[in-house]
């Protein structure tokens, strides 16, 4: 997937349907016929959804771990479970499995947010909440993960 771009708001309903806005379908266009994987984030309780090709690039990664050490065996179990396939229909909807919506805590009100490689999907209050914490020095962040990398090729930032 090409970097998706963009922070949009949707709803999901009942039967656990969320309707992607047109913004992302566009983004997505390319990717539509081989379908997406739908995951639990690592850190955050939220979804991660990637296009099958970046979800393979994920697991040639995760493939060279050794799985006769247990801390990679353990990691792979927890990175992987209640991983699911997932398409978009002819209406342009994703729907999300139970599961997975107990994961997350989604209630009506979501927001899809671009993450590099993948699009969190997020439950609307908890998002804000997660974006709007005070206990988190954003500039301070951005120096520390950010600040050391020499942008062009003389070593000049």
């Amino acid at each position: 997937m090409n970097s998706i771009i963009g922070t949009y708001e949707c709803k999901i309903d009942a039967k656990g349907r969320l309707l992607l806005p047109v913004a992302i379908k566009k983004q997505l266009a390319e990717s539509l016929q081989s379908g997406f994987v739908l995951k639990r984030s690592v850190f955050e309780t939220c979804l991660e959804l990637y296009t099958m090709k970046d979800w393979n690039l994920e697991m040639e990664k995760i493939n060279k771990l050794n799985r006769f050490v247990k801390k990679n065996n353990d990691f792979i179990r927890r990175f992987t479970a209640g991983v699911k396939m997932v398409e978009i229909d002819n209406l342009g909807r994703l729907l999300v499995p139970k599961d997975l919506i107990v994961f997350a805590s989604l209630t009506k009100d979501l927001v899809l947010s671009s993450a590099t490689n993948s699009i969190e999907i997020w439950d609307k209050e908890a998002y804000e909440k997660t974006v709007n914490d005070d206990s988190i020095d954003f500039g301070a962040l951005a120096e520390e993960v950010m600040g050391s990398i020499n942008f062009n090729e003389n070593g000049i930032s």
